[in-house]
């Protein structure tokens, strides 16, 4: 008998067209190292709002620079706290519990990661259903000003917990989130995960969101996440840092050779 597809453990990946090769490399090594099936599915802006999903509005030109004077300028400016913001999935992410009718558990990720290891394992190691959601909890205050595309780089509580969420979408606590709540409140509102209380966020560990350029390279990653940029950027706004950088990088560029190999 064939799985039930709301059985098979679901990711959502954050998806932004200009990093659709980061995408496609994330998604190959979660089905590569997957021990079983495995539902990967990407938050595509423009699909949530034709499905009324997601509305935020927004405006071309950073709160720093001048505005826009055309759109190939790719500072979106967030109408509601005037800040920039550098994806288009920096606010959609939150969606998930919805997109996952309130029901199980599903992954988020950022796309600009992929997994050295089965991602199943982050499945069968959290699932305490006292929580709402599972995130590694970093000290990230990062020393650059800009990010990539340009943007400015803030340091807030809590930064890049919302990069790789575990969510427990039937949690009650999650009653308290609305998607008026995602659509309207302030990206550090969403971020911070104000709607849950402490109590409710567990922790994972930082293998399985290893930030290039922040965490330890003593840490064996089962993730990696390219914070700066990324491997696809090389040459543009990224370069390795370290061994543990190239080694990665290395591993990233092998995987894209494989895969284009693999599927064309």
């Amino acid at each position: 008998m064939k799985n039930n597809l709301s059985d098979i453990p679901t990711i959502f990946v954050g998806y932004d067209p200009r990093e659709k090769l980061a995408y496609e490399v994330l998604k190959y090594s979660a089905l590569k190292y997957a021990s079983s099936s495995l539902n990967i599915f990407p938050i595509k802006q423009d699909i949530m709002r034709r499905i009324g999903l997601y509305r935020r509005a927004w405006q071309l030109g950073s709160s720093i620079l001048p505005k826009a004077k055309n759109t190939s300028d790719n500072q979106h400016r967030d109408i509601f706290d005037d800040k920039p913001f550098a994806t288009d999935f920096s606010f959609s992410r939150f969606l998930v519990p919805f997109l996952n009718r309130l029901e199980g558990w599903a992954l988020f990720m950022d796309c600009d990661m992929f997994f050295r290891s089965d991602p199943l394992e982050i499945f069968q190691s959290y699932n305490d259903t006292q929580y709402a959601v599972y995130c590694v909890k970093h000290n990230h205050q990062p020393d650059e000003t800009v990010k990539m595309y340009g943007n400015e780089q803030y340091k807030y509580p809590r930064k890049n917990w919302s990069s790789l969420m575990l969510f427990n979408c039937s949690h009650s606590a999650h009653h308290d989130l609305t998607l008026d709540d995602i659509n309207t409140k302030s990206g550090l509102w969403l971020h911070n995960l104000s709607w849950l209380k402490d109590s409710h966020i567990g922790m994972m560990a930082e293998e399985w969101n290893w930030l290039d350029g922040h965490s330890s390279v003593k840490i064996n990653a089962k993730n990696v996440h390219f914070t700066r940029g990324g491997p696809w950027f090389k040459g543009h706004i990224w370069e390795p840092l370290n061994e543990k950088d190239k080694l990665y990088e290395e591993e990233w560029r092998d995987l894209s050779k494989e895969m284009k190999i693999n599927h064309g």
